[in-house]
């Protein structure tokens, strides 16, 4: 078992049942519907011109800088895990924690770039399999030479493994402490925990370093709507990252409300389990930087830009009973969702032990969210679902 979040069995999506649609035009101002005067239909030069502006505003005002603000502090954890394996005691276990934290909550902000790049390297694989493989991870620790590229090792690194490092293998922080100090295999702990956070900046300098290369004049200029197409990679990721990784990870597996499971909860498996009070702040972050995406917020700004609401709007997307904007109706389900997750406790594993309901009631939101995306969205804009899941939508 590799801990990856995954519901129980996957099924193909016939790639013969996706509706093909003709796309209008979008105009280089942002959210103004447009056709040319006669038939409606775009033409080829003016379609890759509007995709491409969308393509370049979320590599240089969203993508790039966000992980560029990752990075400075991930590099403020590797400062922190320097001080404490050089010097472990109570006052650098705590800080490092907080910046093991603070570097967590920040990864929420990139994992959903997991295409590119990131997909070359198996960014989020090497990152955020939870929950952590403790028999896999004292497996390694003992084995300096073990091979982290194995699927078996995905859980054995990464923040969850820090978690485990860090907050679950004592008692106390006096109990953790002596853990790298007094214990007979505390310097084999140093070097693994050493060895993970070197292998995570690693792995993060090459995914920037080939954004910032040729890997972005590759991404913006595959202007089209075919499976190669970067805008095809990018919705396929971003509707896979929210349908898996928020809805069924951080929320269904857990509670047990994921569709083809048991509906026994699972508290062990909620994210920073051994944490636990970041869990739900964890989930909140990630959500957020969804809902940003979906809008074109440019981290730099902090204002809309060309993205998925602005070519639904261009296209003139609405929903058939109501009339109202796609992107407007998709916008009020990540309020309602926001909102639920407002209602839970920071720490996901009392909540699901107290009042699991709630829980399941988030993940149903989350479900109508997953429908709007994966189906209505993706119908629209003429984008054909690669991924397999099994929920029927």
């Amino acid at each position: 078992m590799d801990g990856r979040p995954k519901l129980a069995s996957i099924r193909l999506i016939s790639m013969t049942n996706v509706l093909k649609i003709n796309i209008l035009l979008l105009t280089a101002a942002v959210g103004v519907s447009a056709c040319d005067g006669n038939s409606g239909e775009p033409s080829p030069a003016d379609n890759t011109k509007d995709r491409g502006a969308i393509l370049s505003h979320w590599a240089d005002n969203i993508i790039i800088p966000s992980y560029e603000n990752f990075q400075e502090v991930l590099a403020l954890m590797s400062e922190k895990t320097d001080a404490f394996t050089s010097s472990p005691d109570e006052g650098s276990l705590v800080s490092l924690r907080a910046a093991w934290a603070s570097a967590y909550l920040e990864w929420q902000k990139v994992e959903l770039f997991e295409f590119g790049a990131a997909d070359k390297y198996t960014l989020r694989n090497l990152y955020n399999i939870y929950p952590a493989d403790v028999t896999g991870i004292i497996t390694n620790i003992n084995d300096p030479s073990a091979n982290l590229d194995v699927a078996a090792s995905y859980s054995r690194q990464g923040f969850p493994a820090l978690d485990y490092l860090l907050n679950g293998i004592g008692d106390d922080d006096a109990a953790i402490v002596a853990a790298y100090t007094t214990d007979e295999n505390a310097e084999k702990r140093i070097a693994y925990m050493k060895r993970l956070v070197t292998r995570m900046n690693t792995l993060l300098t090459n995914v920037i370093t080939e954004w910032k290369g040729s890997y972005r004049e590759t991404f913006i200029s595959k202007t089209g709507l075919d499976i190669g197409s970067s805008t095809g990679l990018v919705v396929n990721a971003y509707v896979l990252y929210y349908e898996r990784y928020i809805r069924s990870g951080k929320i269904g597996i857990p509670s047990g409300a994921a569709i083809g499971g048991t509906g026994e909860p699972h508290a062990e498996r909620v994210e920073a389990f051994y944490k636990k009070d970041i869990s739900g702040l964890l989930s909140k972050n990630a959500h957020e930087a969804a809902r940003n995406f979906f809008n074109g917020i440019n981290v730099k700004t902090g204002t809309p830009g060309p993205s998925f609401k602005s070519y639904l709007d261009a296209l003139g997307a609405k929903d058939d009973s109501s009339e109202a904007l796609l992107s407007d109706l998709i916008n009020d389900q990540f309020d309602v969702i926001s909102e639920k997750l407002d209602q839970l406790s920071p720490d996901y594993h009392q909540q699901i032990q107290t009042a699991n309901e709630k829980m399941v009631d988030t993940y149903a939101e989350m479900q109508k969210l997953v429908r709007m995306l994966k189906v209505d969205m993706t119908s629209a804009m003429s984008v054909t679902i690669t991924y397999t899941d099994n929920d029927g939508d």
